[in-house]
């Protein structure tokens, strides 16, 4: 039967677009159900700051009556005042959040994406970005054996193929590295923390939560000097920022998260969560009427006040621009992971870390990254196509 293509115009139409992968994954092990009101919510004009920024029209694909596919057009207004080289441009725009019954209805709905972007003006098409940078970024195109930590993506081994075929070529890839938590690091690397440890000059200390707003104002600052000259990079605004702190507050643990200070200024931050996905992963993305009560008595380890998990992921990570190039910003680095590593073993159970998503041309974080023993666990590719 044909392909048709159509808008996603009513809240039925964004449910179906949602409910799509539950079908298509429902026998794949490694994909975790996002939940359903969250995923709902990221792709709601009025609910996703985003949209403050950004302009987006969702396609469903049908065949038959039956949803087969789906997929995002969009332009996002602080993407495109990026310098070319840094992947944006004003003719710039991008597509995500793509899944499809079969090659057919994957080419169709790309080009749906494209003609879409023709239309506002667009010359250059970047994807995927599933919606913004600051979600789920790239199409995984190695590790699909195992399920991805919370917020990151996961992609039908199929796709890479099917993406390539409709024309567009590698601009960028992001990796996760992944690392046995439960191992001392090489005693090079201890010997840089211990001096770390012994200079007056250096403080690394827990976040507050219960000083929230002050802490995530510290990190967001140093985030927007450390990661401004990167790749794709789009700074958080005021409402995405409330936006977030909401949504990640619930797995902020003080122990968790680190804030650097030399001479007593605040230069390097990591933050770090529990795995989410290993937790709502059986929830089938809903979280009523049962799936909440469960989700909360695993964020909270039961009376323990800690989740017990077995990955902790490291999804940001930054150092003031003017030490980036100085063995300080490795030393702070090492320290910080150290940290966080030692609690999360001992209070937490973790046995396993994932860093990331870090660009391939990251040198300095991929550096850090091997020299504590890391191995690339995933990566996920961001294309382009001249429209």
């Amino acid at each position: 039967m044909a392909v048709t293509i159509r808008p996603v115009a009513t809240k039925a139409d964004r449910k179906a677009f949602v409910d799509l992968p539950f079908r298509l994954y429902a026998d794949n092990p490694a994909w975790v159900p996002p939940l359903k009101a969250e995923a709902l919510g990221l792709i709601t004009p009025g609910k996703n700051p985003w949209f403050e920024h950004g302009t987006a029209q969702l396609f469903l694909a049908e065949r038959g009556g039956k949803v087969v596919g789906r997929i995002s057009a969009h332009i996002d207004h602080l993407w495109t005042p990026m310098a070319p080289e840094k992947g944006g441009g004003a003719d710039s725009g991008n597509w995500g959040y793509l899944d499809a019954e079969d090659e057919a209805v994957a080419q169709a709905l790309i080009a749906q994406a494209e003609a879409w972007l023709r239309g506002k003006g667009v010359k250059r098409s970047i994807g995927p970005v599933s919606i913004s940078i600051w979600e789920e970024p790239g199409l995984l195109i190695k590790g699909h054996d195992t399920p991805p930590t919370v917020m990151m993506g996961y992609d039908d081994a199929r796709y890479e193929a099917w993406v390539e075929r409709a024309g567009y070529a590698k601009v960028k890839d992001l990796h996760t590295w992944e690392l046995d938590i439960t191992r001392a690091f090489p005693p090079l690397i201890q010997r840089v923390i211990s001096s770390g440890e012994k200079n007056a000059r250096i403080t690394v200390r827990k976040v507050d939560k219960k000083r929230f707003n002050e802490e995530a104002a510290i990190i967001l600052a140093i985030l927007n000097d450390a990661w401004s000259d990167n790749w794709g990079f789009v700074p958080f605004t005021d409402t995405e920022i409330a936006f977030a702190g909401k949504k990640m507050k619930p797995i902020i643990f003080n122990d968790l998260v680190r804030i650097a200070e030399y001479d007593g200024e605040p230069v390097a931050f990591m933050m770090t969560w529990p795995d989410l996905n290993e937790m709502q992963a059986d929830l089938n993305g809903e979280l009523f009427p049962f799936g909440f009560m469960k989700l909360l008595w695993r964020l909270n380890g039961g009376f323990s006040g800690r989740p017990k998990v077995r990955t902790m992921r490291v999804p940001l990570m930054g150092v003031v621009k003017r030490l980036q190039s100085s063995r300080m910003a490795s030393q702070l680095a090492f320290m910080m992971i150290e940290f966080i590593r030692r609690d999360s073993v001992a209070d937490y159970g973790a046995t396993r870390g994932e860093i990331g998503w870090i660009l391939e041309d990251n040198q300095g974080m991929n550096s850090i990254a091997e020299s504590i023993d890391c191995q690339i666990n995933k990566t996920y590719r961001i294309y382009e196509k001249a429209i």
